[in-house]
């Protein structure tokens, strides 16, 4: 029986197989990216998404999966492995879910959205509830091809939509290794006042925002002050960084903290356990994360 699913991101599978097994949860086999446990759900940073709710179905036609499906409720999205000409006679079936592209700041979807699966062309996989509001996590954006010096942009448009809280007008941000400037550019659009530090300049485009100033200086050398919001896609080792946020979050200088965890090499899932242990922390892979976890932490 299976009771629990979790979405790996394209390529991390194995990433989500550790994590979940270091929960102390089984993973009976794959479904494509889809593990398939017999255990509970357990918390995962890794997955794109988790199927809280699995349910096995026999559906010895296209009409009895459709049917079976409205039974339970109105919106499902699909995942599709294999029998996709099935699966595809099965969505026609169902009422529409358009998965469009957000536009930033725009909240994430609110409607009610399960999701489903073929596991065999007469067996169904189907979950009610799902932890993420978008099709097999998938959180896209309407893309801004001119502002941004570069696309790392898109993971803080995505952690601020999936946490629903952003900066506001006016209050202040720090970003830790900015250049050339993808973040900090998110930061000043909002409005906020934004100290980007970094040896190397930003954009010019980004620097000659209203808001902006820049730094020339070490994040790592940085001695914590008070800011609202602490934000680093910086390049560094697991560790380091965890020392780094280490010191912020004991200083209590900043009241949020959203950073990037970049993993070279090996996932360092005994790090990401570190993080996650941070009390109010949050740890998440993004759609646009690549090797990397996105960390958010908000003071008490």
């Amino acid at each position: 029986m299976i009771r629990s699913a979790y979405l790996a991101p394209p390529g991390l599978e194995a990433a989500l197989a550790d994590e979940i097994a270091r929960a102390g949860a089984r993973i009976e086999g794959w479904h494509g990216r889809l593990a398939l446990s017999a255990d509970p759900p357990v918390a995962s940073a890794w997955a794109l998404d988790v199927w809280t709710a699995p349910q096995e179905i026999e559906v010895p036609s296209v009409k009895a999966a459709a049917d079976e499906l409205r039974k339970i409720q109105r919106n499902w999205s699909a995942y599709a492995v294999q029998n996709h000409r099935r699966m595809a006679l099965i969505a026609e079936r169902l009422p529409p879910v358009k998965a469009r592209p957000l536009v930033f700041p725009e909240p994430a979807p609110t409607s009610h959205l399960g999701a489903w699966t073929l596991l065999a062309p007469d067996r169904m996989l189907a979950t009610p509830d799902k932890t993420s509001p978008f099709v097999n996590g998938e959180c896209m954006f309407e893309e801004d091809h001119i502002g941004p010096p570069s696309r790392a942009y898109l993971k803080l448009w995505e952690a601020f939509t999936r946490l629903g809280v952003w900066p506001r007008a006016g209050e202040t941000c720090l970003d830790l290794g900015a250049s050339p400037g993808g973040w900090t550019f998110v930061l000043a659009k909002l409005g906020a006042c934004v100290t980007a530090i970094d040896k190397a300049p930003l954009d010019q485009r980004v620097a000659a925002m209203p808001g902006v100033t820049w730094r020339a200086e070490s994040a790592f050398a940085l001695s914590p002050e008070p800011v609202d919001w602490l934000c680093s896609d910086i390049v560094a080792y697991p560790d380091r960084l965890l020392a780094l946020v280490g010191i912020w979050i004991a200083a209590g200088a900043a009241r949020k903290i959203l950073c990037t965890l970049k993993f070279q090499g090996e996932t360092d899932n005994t790090a990401a356990a570190a993080f996650a242990a941070f009390p109010g922390a949050r740890l998440m892979h993004l759609w646009h994360n690549k090797h990397e976890l996105t960390f958010y932490w908000q003071r008490p």
